[in-house]
């Protein structure tokens, strides 16, 4: 896809019918999509249009609804035109650094501005089209490579069994809902230096808001360090067992669940990445905190020598 066709999709929004053709217009990146600054004269924005196959599991009349809840949530751009029927998307555009794994790692305070803007969002009050199930999510992931052809690694049904030991634990105490990004790739972070936005909303839903943390977690390879400085953040003073264990077990989970992701761009070709690559990769990973839960829960204890083992 060129900066013709972005250009040629901008043209197709009501009021952008006359773009010039040298409009400004730069890619801005995306994994499945592809995601464009466009200068108007009414500023800039920022230019959606759905990848290849992304319409086989995004909604993407839940995500505009979300995305617009989340805008008066104050914690995304403005929705100024979405054609659910496309998946193209426009928005406004905001200043700052869009973040990466290095970043949220190094620039202080990152994390913290994390955990503030997840607070803002799950805090808010707005409801949420869809309920993020994982394991209905993992399900219908199965079924669309199934459809595709296309089947897991060795070893991964192993892992959705030794999984559902998890699923109990999270069962047992189940937290009360709320609006959730559910996929804070770090790159979904638009730091300014004072607040956090967020952006891409089609896997959002009515979640229990420590995935959102958990997620993020893996996303930006904290250590514990930072994750004692995301959830104190966030939940206003240092974690409890429970809640470290439920962390940890959702750190598992999101590499379990985005690998079969990860499955399906390698079945649809998509070259923007190596994909079997990221899918074995965070299934190693998956194995890896499995192991580390294991650990938490058989060695009860609060304070920090939990924390060190999330």
């Amino acid at each position: 896809m060129t900066d013709a066709d972005a250009l040629a999709a901008l043209r197709r929004i009501p009021g952008h019918e006359a773009a010039p053709d040298d409009t400004e217009i730069a890619r801005l990146g995306g994994l499945t999509n592809r995601v464009y600054r466009v200068e108007t004269a009414a500023g800039p924005v920022v230019l959606r249009l759905p990848g290849a196959g992304t319409e086989a599991y995004i909604d993407r009349t839940v995500e505009a609804t979300n995305a617009r809840a989340a805008a008066r949530a104050g914690v995304t751009p403005e929705v100024l035109h979405v054609d659910p029927a496309s998946g193209v998307l426009l928005t406004r555009h905001v200043a700052g650094r869009t973040m990466t794994p290095e970043l949220f790692r190094t620039i202080p305070g990152a994390p913290t501005r994390a955990a503030e803007a997840f607070g803002t969002l799950h805090r808010s009050g707005q409801r949420f089209e869809f309920r993020f199930e994982l394991f209905a999510m993992i399900d219908d992931y199965l079924a669309v490579l199934d459809r595709l052809g296309a089947t897991p690694p060795p070893g991964f049904t192993q892992l959705l069994a030794e999984a559902q030991g998890m699923r109990a634990l999270i069962a047992a105490s189940p937290a009360e809902l709320a609006p959730c990004h559910c996929d804070p790739l770090c790159e979904n972070f638009i730091d300014t230096g004072s607040r956090m936005w967020l952006v891409d909303w089609e896997y959002s839903g009515m979640n229990d808001p420590l995935w959102d943390l958990a997620d993020l977690s893996v996303e930006a390879g904290f250590d514990s360090g930072h994750d004692a400085e995301l959830l104190a953040t966030y939940l206003g003073a240092p974690a409890d067992l429970q809640v470290l264990a439920r962390f940890s077990a959702y750190k598992a989970l999101c590499d379990l669940l985005w690998s079969l992701w990860g499955l399906i761009q390698h079945a649809n070709a998509n070259p923007a990445d190596d994909f079997w690559a990221y899918a074995t990769g965070r299934l190693d990973r998956c194995r890896a905190q499995m192991r580390r839960h294991d650990a938490l829960l058989s060695e009860p204890a609060s304070g920090p020598d939990a924390a060190d083992r999330i």
